[in-house]
């Protein structure tokens, strides 16, 4: 794409953000102007505007400069544009379903006019208060939720336990307790001390084995430097196995060369080594006790188009086939429903994660939902078909939007029961 280009598409967004903040004032103004407070609340709307474009610009240079790591302050404007950009989306779609409303009552009376004998003078009805509050409130509850995401949502790390049932797990694996950790996205931190107590978390569960299912950066493997040391500290029986997600192969970033991106590869391949991350590329593992064995697989990458498919079923399973239980990790949950679940091989626990629950949505007791859910139909949590589980993981990082709104990060601690 040339700059020119990419100049002009740039002027349409700031057009369109632009024109959104006139159309709420617009629809606002009324409102305000009665207030008494109006001079605060004009000082706080085109004030929140001039954050929310600071915010703008820090994403896009995010995009375009790819920074390693974040900053509090940075992460803090760019956190603050999603927050203002979602409470107007709600606002505009009370306005905008009032103006069609009012559309329709003006050409009712102007056609009722034409085919009367006496025209009446049409009188333009203005906006309700009542839609104007209603609105104000509705769009509230998202604003303050993610702004409160931005703040500390983010490092709100949630243990999730799940307890698993296997007739053909061997019975010395009876009890063993798996950790998960998913979509670290290192770049996005900006909070050292923060990552240490997540650190700390998991290894107060005392896990026989933690797995790491990808995405250990956002588009630089130098982005993971910071916090080698911390998650070197990372500790289990078993040790730490990990594969690789969309965002470790550097596609996402414009790289001076294809040897470049190469060589940033084989980077994170190394800090992975200096962080006794053990990686799986298309390999398996098999852990053994008391004589009884079980396989651990993991595959590349493999997601729907344009993501990499990488993933290789046939090549990760060499050597354990024969195992009478099997954990694959897998990066997507779109690889289980479209080549694990019709493999030949029967995979027993499948652990993937990608989604991040969009970072943004509702988890209460019984209900849960995610814009996400639309895109990924298993987003988040336990999932089972053809008798094969499958669990994605809500991600221990964030990326995009920096915080996490009702959908926390995850630390999964899964543990298997041998079933008499």
């Amino acid at each position: 794409m040339s700059t020119r280009n990419i100049s002009f598409n740039t002027y349409l967004v700031i057009l369109f953000l632009l024109s959104m903040d006139i159309y709420v004032y617009l629809a606002l103004r009324k409102s305000i102007d009665k207030s008494k407070f109006r001079l605060v609340y004009k000082i706080f709307y085109f004030l929140s505007v001039i954050i929310a474009f600071v915010g703008v610009y820090f994403l896009y240079n995010n995009f375009t400069q790819s920074p390693l790591n974040a900053s509090f302050i940075r992460n803090l404007f760019i956190g603050y544009f999603f927050s203002f950009f979602v409470f107007k989306l709600f606002l505009i779609l009370f306005f905008l379903l009032e103006d069609i409303v009012r559309i329709f009552r003006i050409s009712f009376f102007y056609l009722k006019n034409l085919f009367s004998k006496k025209s009446k003078s049409i009188a333009v009805p203005g906006r309700r208060n009542f839609i104007r509050q209603t609105g104000l409130l509705v769009a509230a509850i998202p604003f303050s939720s993610m702004i409160y995401g931005v703040a500390k949502g983010k490092y709100d790390f949630r243990i999730n336990k799940v307890s698993l049932s296997f007739k053909n797990l061997p019975k010395a694996f009876h009890g063993f307790k798996i950790v998960q950790l998913s979509d670290i996205h290192s770049g996005s931190f900006d909070s050292k001390e923060a990552i240490i107590d997540g650190v700390n978390l998991v290894n107060e569960q005392n896990a026989d084995v933690i797995l790491f299912t990808g995405d250990l950066v956002n588009n630089d493997s130098r982005e993971i430097i910071p916090f080698i040391d911390d998650f070197k500290k990372l500790r289990s029986k078993n040790g730490v196995y990990s594969i690789l997600g969309n965002h470790d192969y550097g596609d996402y970033k414009k790289w001076n060369s294809e040897s470049e991106k190469k060589e940033n590869v084989d980077l994170l391949f190394d800090y992975q080594k200096q962080m006794n991350f053990k990686l799986l590329n298309n390999e398996n593992v098999t852990i053994s006790k008391n004589g009884e064995s079980i396989g651990i697989i993991g595959v590349e990458n493999w997601g729907k188009k344009p993501f990499p498919q990488k993933g290789d079923l046939d090549l990760a399973l060499k050597g354990v086939e024969d195992i009478p239980f099997k954990i694959l990790m897998s990066h997507d949950p779109t690889h289980f429903a479209k080549k694990v679940v019709s493999h030949k091989t029967h995979f027993d626990l499948t652990l993937s994660g990608h989604t991040h629950g969009m970072q943004f949505g509702v988890e209460i007791p019984g209900f849960k939902w995610s814009p996400i859910k639309y895109i990924y139909p298993q987003w988040a949590g336990l999932y089972e078909e053809a008798k094969q589980y499958l669990y994605v993981n809500r991600g221990f990082g964030f990326i995009g939007f920096p915080g996490r709104a009702g959908i926390r990060p995850e630390i999964t601690v899964i543990e298997l029961n041998h079933e008499a």
